[in-house]
């Protein structure tokens, strides 16, 4: 588990560096891409090991008996999280992009409603809307510079909202929160009173900074009848191109929906992901997370140290995911300026706030998941293109 290798992955089709330049007029050729949610590791052994076996048996052909890879997602929830789930309960979907759209056609129609606490990972938006329904904003409360919750805000704007269903993020992207038992008490409780079925995508959970502790939605008492839990390898394990999510629903007649539509779309799982996914969900991938997590509580205090030199700029206390949430609003400049000298004076390709909802306007996102040397190097560009505010 070497953090520290520079791997070139100019030319390979990365989305993260190979697009920077066209969406963000950041060249490859000295910029620092800081903007998809990968990270610049090679996955664990065990990962690459599945992947070599396959390929050297060299046929592709269609996956069958799932009980292996069902197994090994059983074992993680239960080791990792303290979560018992059951095979049957149990859907792959191509990602949990794709698991949220199959989520919003399963639970809502057209027209509807479907509610988000923002700012939140802007994909969820962009499907939503995509698909005939409506967003409902709730914003959350920016306190003491980390997210709250505001029930009493949002029970206010329900009334007449058509609001069918809720997504939570859990870990929060791009505030990094680790929601605390007593919040996602609060969510099941909003939850019920506007009788919405609630999505928790979990897909960070396993990314925790050193003291925390994810608590999964599935053990708040109180959301069984309406609760779907997502939950993926992807993240994780720096295994995103292989599009393999887990949608799982302890509810029968909500599961029997999802079941109906994942039928109606002709989906089905991607070997390869599969493959990946049970090598991944072993003891030999918690261990290399372990170290994971370790080596990116190093990144997060060298980006926020350097960040804290910066007068006007403030990044939000990193508690779960690679994602550091940067507030620029004490530098008094409107977004178009400081992002500017973020992409073409520092040459590094970031998240734009405003993407992400209410709330996101004064904010950049920054992915620190990528070897120390590129977080000091990003630090010292930033500084370097703000130096006039010091």
């Amino acid at each position: 588990m070497n953090f520290d290798e520079i791997i070139d992955r100019r030319g390979t089709h990365s989305a993260k560096w190979d697009m920077m330049e066209k969406i963000y007029g950041v060249p490859a050729d000295g910029g620092l891409p800081m903007w998809v949610a990968d990270m610049d590791f090679r996955p664990p052994a065990c990962v690459q090991g599945a992947l070599e076996e396959m390929i050297g048996h060299g046929l592709y052909g269609y996956y069958g008996d799932d009980s292996g890879y069902k197994a090994a997602i059983r074992w993680w929830l239960a080791e990792r999280h303290g979560w018992t789930v059951e095979d049957g309960w149990i859907f792959t979907t191509h990602g949990l992009v794709n698991g949220t759209a199959v989520c919003v056609d399963a639970f809502s129609d057209p027209g509807d409603g479907v509610v988000l606490m923002t700012p939140v990972y802007h994909a969820f938006a962009r499907v939503i809307e995509a698909a005939g329904r409506r967003v409902v904003e709730c914003p959350l409360a920016l306190r003491e510079g980390r997210y709250e919750m505001d029930f009493d805000a949002w029970d206010a704007q329900m009334e007449g909202s058509g609001a069918k269903m809720l997504v939570l993020c859990s870990p929060h992207n791009p505030g990094g929160r680790v929601w605390t038992r007593a919040e996602l008490e609060g969510v099941a409780a909003f939850a019920r009173r506007h009788d919405l079925v609630l999505v928790s995508d979990e897909i960070h959970h396993d990314l925790l900074m050193p003291g925390q502790k994810h608590v999964p939605m599935a053990l708040i008492e109180g959301v069984e009848d309406r609760l779907v839990m997502m939950s993926s390898t992807t993240k994780t394990f720096n295994i995103a191109g292989a599009h393999t999510g887990n949608v799982i629903i302890p509810d029968e007649a909500l599961r029997a929906r999802f079941a109906k539509k994942m039928a109606a779309l002709g989906l089905s799982p991607n070997s390869f992901g599969l493959f990946m996914a049970e090598a991944a969900y072993s003891p030999e991938g918690a261990e290399w997370v372990d170290a994971l997590c370790a080596y990116l509580d190093g990144n997060r205090k060298v980006f926020d140290a350097g960040i804290a030199e910066i007068p006007g700029l403030a990044s939000m206390p990193l508690e779960a995911t690679y994602l550091s949430w940067v507030d620029f609003d004490g530098t008094g400049m409107a977004p178009a300026e400081f992002a500017a000298r973020v992409e073409k004076d520092a040459k590094i390709a970031v998240n734009h706030g405003p993407t992400f909802g209410k709330g996101g306007e004064s904010f950049l996102r920054f992915n620190i998941a990528t070897p120390r040397a590129r977080v000091a190097e990003a630090v010292e560009r930033l500084q370097a293109a703000f130096g006039d505010l010091q």
